[in-house]
């Protein structure tokens, strides 16, 4: 389309913008599109994400211009807010890569003001391997005319035909292994070793447990000289940009992730792919094992599940990614002891595990599917050995909740303020902190105990005053007036009868009395209660005239 157009665009005329969610998405797009873009005569190109200085790109674009936008949506929305230099009323195309995840990672306020710049007439595709409502909702409301490009595979052998319809490669092979809570890293380790000499991705819940992960793992006597690469989306950009030119350019090692690695990277020749932690979003399981079994190759998946989690397989495959079960290894090396000897030894694999523990148990809670991966039902203590730590973390979650702390085997007595960082450096600025902090509590004065206030005598009662005193029985006439006003309403309403209306008042006799008594009281009773009533409507000469008033001045205001 850009190259049949009668004649070349000028420096800042804007003719199609590629929006991407994450770094290095856009970065491989803008790499890989560089042979088409270099065809087109007088449009030039630019990449736009974040981790460089704003001020540069800023400056570039003003002088130099752009025609073709490729990058992440904060970074685009963030130029597009700042420059007026920019022309869009001749845009093409838009291009919107990963779109559901675009919508999912809280960029949707971006990408909606992006678009709101934008002629209506245009060219407009969403690319993703999964589809959601935002989606869909987007597509009704921002593409005219909309078509549906969907690819599906279908299975030629029979055994994939038994396991229904897939949405995934007809290369890739799916499995899933239930582990025991305590023994889960456990498998995870000899599966490692059983797959020596592949290229390895191993999914992880957060950031924490990457850090955590990929400083135990290459330390365990196992896997001891296996490459071991972590890469998280709070890296800086220069190292996260290494991390993955460095596993991509590895025949065979293992990168440690989360789910910034999940969608859209292109990493060559990579034969496994380990989702030790379920992913969150269910969309996501497709795209993290889309990482492998790419062009027409062949490629393994497996995801590592608890007992209570086994639900997660069905779910799965009435969403067309059916899964085959593999056994855990009845015998292997249990890699706790290690863990727990190095945690002892530095206190900066203790803190990781505690950090990674508590970011784990927190992501738990906000699954998508909660009904199957229900956090109150997690073992916390068994999941606390699995990660080898010495302590269970005090958290609110444990605290507040009973989370069952059942199979956790604390070590003997020990001071964990005592544990030191193997790095000298670190340890030396730590032990300043500490003494900084003993001279503050020593030079704080001293909290002044709370006095306990003296019993001090009963002091005798003042008299009330005549004025106190008609107060309050003035007070007390009219409560009983009231209720016997309310009572006489009953009464003559027919909600109670003259039985009841004594009983109440007090105007019947007493209860002891015989026949003669009764009649008597009854007697008293209609003459006392033809005196109160005197009184009430004496009394209620100024009450009835204050209704009326409040009455009248609502009718006046109704009208």
């Amino acid at each position: 389309m850009l190259r049949r157009l009668p004649s070349p665009p000028k420096p800042h005329q804007v003719l199609a913008i590629i929006i991407s969610p994450t770094r290095e998405l856009s970065s491989q797009i803008y790499n890989v599109a560089q042979p088409f873009f270099a065809t087109l005569k007088g449009v030039s190109s630019i990449l736009l994400v974040g981790g460089l200085d704003i001020q540069v790109e800023l400056k570039k674009v003003e002088e130099e211009g752009a025609n073709i936008l490729v990058g992440t949506p904060g970074k685009l929305f963030d130029i597009m807010e700042r420059l007026d230099t920019l022309e869009y009323k001749h845009l093409e195309i838009l291009i919107l890569d990963e779109a559901d995840r675009l919508l999912d990672m809280g960029f949707q306020k971006q990408v909606t003001s992006i678009i709101s710049k934008l002629p209506k007439l245009r060219r407009t595709g969403l690319f993703s391997a999964t589809q959601t409502e935002a989606v869909e909702e987007l597509a009704k409301a921002g593409l005219r005319n909309p078509v549906r490009v969907q690819v599906k595979t279908e299975a030629k052998d029979a055994a994939r035909q038994d396991l229904g319809p897939s949405k995934t490669p007809l290369g890739l092979r799916l499995e899933y292994m239930i582990c025991e809570p305590a023994k889960k890293s456990s498998q995870l380790v000899d599966f490692l070793v059983q797959n020596t000499g592949k290229k390895i991705m191993v999914y992880f819940a957060t950031c924490a447990c990457v850090d955590y992960w990929s400083v135990v793992l290459p330390m365990l006597n196992l896997l001891k000289g296996s490459p071991v690469i972590a890469y998280h989306g709070k890296m800086k950009q220069g190292p996260r940009e290494k991390a993955l030119a460095s596993f991509s350019a590895l025949s065979s090692g293992i990168l440690v992730c989360t789910d910034v690695a999940a969608r859209g990277l292109d990493i060559p020749h990579v034969d496994l792919i380990v989702q030790y932690d379920p992913p969150q979003d269910p969309n996501v399981f497709v795209h993290r094992a889309g990482r492998t079994a790419r062009y027409d190759q062949e490629g393994d998946a497996i995801v590592f599940l608890l007992p209570t989690e086994d639900a997660y397989v069905e779910f799965l495959k009435l969403r067309g990614v059916p899964l085959v079960e593999r056994e855990c290894s009845p015998d292997i090396v249990d890699i706790v002891p290690q863990i727990r000897a190095a945690a002892l030894e530095d206190r900066n694999i203790m803190e990781k595990g505690l950090r990674a523990f508590v970011s784990f148990v927190r992501s738990y809670k906000e699954h998508h599917c909660s009904f199957i991966f229900r956090w109150k039902g997690l073992e916390v203590g068994k999941l606390a050995m699995e990660y080898g730590l010495l302590q269970i973390p005090s958290m609110p979650e444990v605290k507040h909740n009973n989370l069952s702390l059942k199979g956790f085997f604390p070590l003997g007595n020990i001071d964990f303020s005592q544990i030191k960082f193997k790095d000298k450096t670190r340890e030396k600025q730590r032990q300043k902190a500490l003494k900084r902090k003993a001279e503050e509590l020593a030079n704080e004065p001293p909290v002044p105990e709370k006095r306990v206030p003296r019993e001090r005598p009963d002091k005798p009662k003042r008299k009330q005053t005549g004025k106190q005193r008609q107060t309050i029985q003035t007070k007390e006439d009219m409560d009983e007036l009231t209720n016997e006003y309310r009572l006489l309403k009953k009464l003559k309403r027919g909600v109670i009868d003259e039985d009841e209306y004594e009983k109440l008042t007090g105007f019947g006799g007493s209860d002891g009395e015989g026949s003669d008594g009764d009649a008597a009281g009854k007697g008293k009773g209609k003459e006392r209660r033809s005196k109160e009533q005197k009184k009430l409507k004496q009394r209620g000469g100024k009450t009835g005239g204050r209704r009326f008033e409040v009455k009248s001045k609502l009718k006046s205001k109704r009208r």
